[in-house]
């Protein structure tokens, strides 16, 4: 089978979806509209489309029509989408990662783009019940939207033995240390982490922050730090390659994020999950879909950095309680969030498509 992903290259979690069907011997065609931050495999055709949007339209759909797939999957449907209503592909998949659609609906031009990929795909995938339910309120047929999570290695994201090293850069010495992988972006809220730090902090615990991520508001986030006078319990590491992510889990003693908004469970959070480092998340998409709070993380509501604290507190304080909560979250993903098996099931969902080649499309 020959795919070509409308795909963002500068996102592991492309790089895991479309290396998973390239390792299964798929013929693979990736079209971006950035570069790659991370090596794209040997035998993937790559293409990173240069220039404005009017001539990407343009190349992208002389691309498709040249190696002429089986299926042109689109991932995120933003311009992504664009891209494939243009394409000229009659055997389209989507999938919806969920600020796409949720932010997307309230521009006028960018709804027109969601309601036409939605309507033109075969098949529609998302990873949560209340995306499906978004979805449908384009008016899109229910039997073509399948719940595919974007599940994680939970191989490779495991417990491993708590080494100091890992952290050391970062600053942490004998201090609990609270990690967040969510990029310095309005919508995960990363100020709530600050404001609940510095209650934690000025209460006296022996405490440290990692915020693993990058973005727009970085420099306004190092300068809240500055001004609540926590800056030297906070490191702002930056980008750190996904690779070193289970030792450095592995080792962290408590997980946080703060999103307002997440679509399924982020894969952060599930990672943090397998690898047995306990959760405190926001209350925000279906993390209690994924979370029994107290038994398997906690949940706390968006933008309430006193609750968040309380929560962090109970941790930082119980040891045992983290080793609890852990287990228990490693748990729930080894059952219900293992990438593998979800693959699997896009995978079928590739076959289907290919032996009844447009099933669904334009309703």
């Amino acid at each position: 089978m020959k795919i070509c992903f409308l795909a963002a290259a500068d996102s592991i979690h492309s790089h895991k979806w479309i290396n998973y069907f390239s390792d299964l011997g798929h013929d693979i065609v990736w079209i971006s509209l950035v570069p790659s931050s991370i090596k794209v495999q040997d035998h993937i055709e790559f293409y990173e489309m240069k220039g404005n949007i009017l001539s990407s339209l343009r190349n992208v759909r002389k691309l498709v029509l040249t190696v002429n797939p089986d299926v042109v999957h689109v991932h995120y449907l933003g311009y992504y989408a664009l891209l494939g209503i243009f394409s000229g592909s009659k055997s389209i998949v989507s999938t919806a990662w969920g600020s796409d659609v949720i932010e997307g609906k309230k521009s006028f031009l960018k709804r027109q783009i969601l309601s036409r990929i939605l309507k033109k795909s075969n098949i529609v995938t998302c990873d949560a019940y209340h995306m499906r339910n978004e979805i449908l309120k384009f008016h899109i047929s229910t039997n073509k939207i399948h719940i595919i999570n974007f599940g994680i290695d939970t191989l490779r994201f495991s417990k491993q033995k708590k080494d100091p090293k890992p952290l050391q850069s970062f600053g942490v010495s004998d201090e609990v240390s609270i990690i967040s992988l969510r990029n310095f972006e309005i919508v995960y809220d990363i100020k709530t982490l600050l404001y609940a730090a510095e209650i934690i902090l000025n209460k006296n615990y022996n405490v440290r922050f990692i915020l693993i991520g990058r973005g727009e508001l970085g420099s306004e986030l190092k300068k809240l730090a500055h001004k609540l006078k926590i800056e030297n319990s906070i490191c702002f590491t930056g980008f750190v390659d996904n690779k070193f992510l289970p030792k450095i889990l592995s080792s962290a003693d408590i997980y946080v994020s703060t999103s307002l908004s997440d679509a399924g469970i982020a894969a952060s959070t599930a990672e943090a999950m397998a690898c047995e480092t306990p959760v405190v998340v926001t209350n925000s998409g279906e993390n209690d879909r994924w979370i029994d709070n107290g038994k398997s993380g906690y949940l706390v509501p968006v933008s309430q950095p006193i609750l968040l604290s309380e929560c962090l507190i109970d941790l930082i304080e119980n040891k045992e309680l983290r080793e609890q909560v852990g287990r228990a979250g490693r748990g729930i993903m080894v059952e219900n969030n293992d990438g593998l098996i979800e693959m699997e099931k896009m995978h079928s969902l590739y076959l289907e498509l290919v032996r009844t080649p447009f099933p669904g499309a334009n309703s």
